[in-house]
């Protein structure tokens, strides 16, 4: 007999029809919906991260399926991936307790990989004055520059962070410089371990001309919902250089907004950037191989929902509804 706790997962690049999907297993196993996303955790930030509006987050009969962490800080308010691990498994053991299955949803494979495998943030590695000199040379001279460095001293790590996530660079350098350890390795050691959970889990893919297809269209529909106004607003309100407003969608229409570029070549951008995106999740996904992959046709949606929420049930034993 199992006595981890149960956990199940649909996870996958962006613009698979993850949220669609999820609903319609969410009925059936009678699951709650935990977000994995990085973006939707703040609020105001609504159509650029494609959030389900809450009287559409319902399963097929109109019952509403409850979603968590979403609209949980403001886009000024520091939020991490070791935040986001703590409130996600605080929120599985209480839907758990509830009588329910919890149902991580969602592509931040950085979020997701931090609930389902041991991975530990503690203060190893951690030298204030280290950060302060490097949060210093990224003011001076960009988040590029720290990017560059930590490709000579941990090529693995630079692949996986972006180069303008600040925060993430500056701990990836103080952790080698006060270490002389990659942080990579430490990372690599964490997935080797077995997850707390009983986990069942199916990634979503579609054929790579169809997923580019779909993500056009969702830009169009984006900026067609009111997008340039989102970020106007939130724009009005913070500082566009905050982590939060670097996020996929805001940064290319911040840049319109600025005059830094027409329009069109936003709308453009964001759509090539969009692209990369879901490239860089399958990459990521695709290295776990406790996923089942589910190729996704938009016409079969019932169909692929019934499978996906069979073969959860039975992985982890669960009856379905």
């Amino acid at each position: 007999m199992n006595t981890k706790e149960p956990l199940a997962a649909i996870v996958g690049p962006t613009a698979t029809g993850k949220s669609a999907i999820a609903l319609q297993v969410a009925a059936r196993l009678g699951a709650e919906i935990i977000s994995v996303d990085s973006a939707q955790v703040y609020r105001g930030m609504d159509i650029g991260t494609a959030k389900l509006p809450p009287e559409e987050r319902v399963g097929p009969d109109g019952r509403p399926i409850p979603h968590h962490l979403i609209d949980i800080v403001d886009p000024d308010e520091p939020f991490s991936v070791a935040d986001y691990q703590e409130l996600a498994r605080q929120t599985i053991t209480a839907i758990i307790r509830r009588g329910h299955l919890p149902l991580l949803v969602g592509g931040t494979g950085l979020y997701y990989q931090a609930v389902v495998d041991p991975y530990c943030f503690t203060p190893e590695g951690g030298d204030p004055r280290v950060r302060q000199e490097l949060e210093e040379l990224a003011a001076r001279f960009g988040n590029t520059y720290l990017h560059e460095q930590l490709k000579r001293v941990d090529p693995e790590a630079a692949r996986r962070i972006h180069p303008h996530d600040r925060r993430r660079l500056v701990r990836a350098l103080e952790v080698y410089k006060t270490t002389g350890q990659p942080i990579s390795a430490a990372l690599a050691w964490r997935r080797q371990q077995e997850s707390p959970y009983h986990l069942a889990a199916v990634a979503l893919t579609m054929p790579r001309p169809l997923l580019y297809r779909r993500i056009e269209a969702r830009v169009e529909a984006m900026i067609a919902a009111g997008l340039i106004d989102e970020v106007s607003r939130l724009l009005s309100r913070y500082d566009y250089r905050l982590p939060a407003l670097q996020a996929l969608g805001y940064k290319e229409i911040g840049s319109y907004l600025r005059q830094e570029m027409e329009l069109e070549e936003a709308v453009a951008l964001l759509k090539r950037n969009t692209r990369r995106l879901a490239k860089r999740q399958l990459t990521w996904f695709r290295r776990d191989r406790r996923l089942r992959w589910w190729e996704v046709d938009p016409d079969k949606s019932e169909e692929i929902s019934a499978g996906i929420a069979d073969y959860i049930s039975r992985t982890i034993d669960i009856n379905v509804e």
